[in-house]
């Protein structure tokens, strides 16, 4: 990574949110903030400047102020604009954080599509280029760049303000924002399709971003509760994988290959979550916590991870969840209750067309001796799965039967 992109990727959500406020248009403030980096891009190599993010800064506001100036309807509010010096004006930490802090609030709003907040998001926020982005969930650049236009559009038509919003809705519109950011981890953690069953820069994108809401809001028991999940959750990366990628099931992984690190950092987040009582991240953490004290599958409290399942079944109930706690009760319990609780979510057809119920089924219905219909279920999850790394651990699962 060279020092423009650095650059960029540390400091991006401050200059775009000082942008925003600086010319009330989100959508101008991001596209100001490409041309300054664009021209860094150029004229760093030769002339390196000591300021790199006020540089970036104050070319941007330049930029935005040649495109306010080319809008005649606009010319009162630019010679207002231009009556300021277009230098990055003295840092207010206290400012800078309700900038980001309202960045990210826009870039998550409610009149975005799920996937346009999730590329705004990567993009305003986290500073990913289409591109990265693109990768990242195998679309076509064209596609995230549309997300991203129909977005800035979608924002401005319902003239969005950049501010943060009140306390009262505060709480409420902070969900979609975990969610989003939820949603980018879990795509980095186990990729939907592709030849990679992980992919970390996603996820660490995901990590840096609950990192600034920690540091934003510290009195959100969620948030906190969010990066213990991350980070518990990205400890194992280092044992998920072997060589060539291929994917190494949690019984099977060498424990001394996680990041113990991560664990602390991700048990001293759940404490802080904890402290304020546990919301469906928080008790998804807890779940991890557990895995992670635990020296290996046949010694871990798997009768604790039922509980915390039925938990975040009443607070947070979804058939993913559902499916989760089969697997928590196999192990505690015997696959024979498991599989009934899956016939359950077969019969509720809540998970159609994914592939992992049936992936679920046909683990269960091979530990109970019932070959045939667990080569059924085996073979319906490997047509299903998208990801190729997962889907050769199935296939193994069907040699395996033979």
């Amino acid at each position: 990574m060279n020092t423009v992109e650095a650059v960029w990727r540390i400091e991006s959500a401050r200059i775009v949110a000082a942008l925003t406020r600086f010319t009330g248009d989100f959508g101008l403030a991001e596209d100001a903030a490409q041309e300054a980096v664009a021209e860094a891009l150029v004229s760093w190599p030769r002339t390196p400047p000591a300021d790199p993010a006020g540089w970036l800064l104050a070319t941007a506001r330049r930029r935005a102020i040649d495109v306010i100036r080319r809008r005649v309807a606009l010319r009162d509010r630019y010679a207002l604009l231009a009556a300021s010096p277009p230098v990055a004006e003295e840092p207010d930490p206290d400012r800078i954080d309700d900038d980001v802090l309202a960045l990210m609030f826009v870039s998550c709003h409610p009149v975005l599509s799920p996937e346009a907040r999730v590329a705004l998001t990567l993009r305003v926020v986290a500073g990913l280029s289409s591109q990265e982005i693109a990768r990242a969930f195998l679309v076509p650049v064209p596609t995230v760049q549309a997300r991203i236009t129909r977005g800035k559009k979608a924002i401005a038509a319902a003239g969005v303000p950049f501010e943060l919003p009140p306390p009262a809705e505060r709480r409420e519109r902070l969900a979609g924002v975990l969610s989003v950011v939820y949603v980018i981890f879990t795509e980095g953690s186990t990729a939907t399709a592709g030849d990679r069953l992980v992919r970390p820069e996603v996820a660490y994108e995901a990590i840096r971003l609950a990192r600034t809401l920690a540091a934003l809001l510290p009195d959100e028991p969620e948030v906190h509760g969010l990066l213990a999940l991350f980070e518990l959750t990205a400890a194992r990366f280092p044992a998920r994988t072997g060589p060539g990628g291929s994917p190494i099931l949690l019984a099977d992984q060498d424990r001394h290959r996680w990041d113990v690190s991560a664990v602390h950092r991700g048990l001293a987040a759940l404490a802080k979550a904890a402290a304020g009582g546990l919301g469906p991240y928080g008790l998804q953490a807890a779940i991890a916590a557990t895995h992670a004290a635990a020296p290996s599958v046949e010694a871990t409290d798997w009768d604790r991870i039922v509980v915390l399942y039925d938990a975040l079944g009443r607070v947070a109930p979804s058939p993913v969840v559902e499916l989760n706690r089969a697997v928590a009760v196999a192990m505690a319990s015997g696959p024979a209750e498991a599989l009934a609780i899956v016939d359950d979510l077969v019969v509720s057809d809540r998970l159609s067309g994914s592939h992992l119920v049936p992936a679920v089924r046909g683990e269960l219905l091979a530990r109970l001796g019932r070959r045939p219909e667990a080569r059924a279920e085996l073979e319906l999850a490997a047509r299903l799965c998208a990801n190729e790394r997962e889907r050769a651990v199935l296939v193994g699962k069907l040699a395996a039967l033979d």
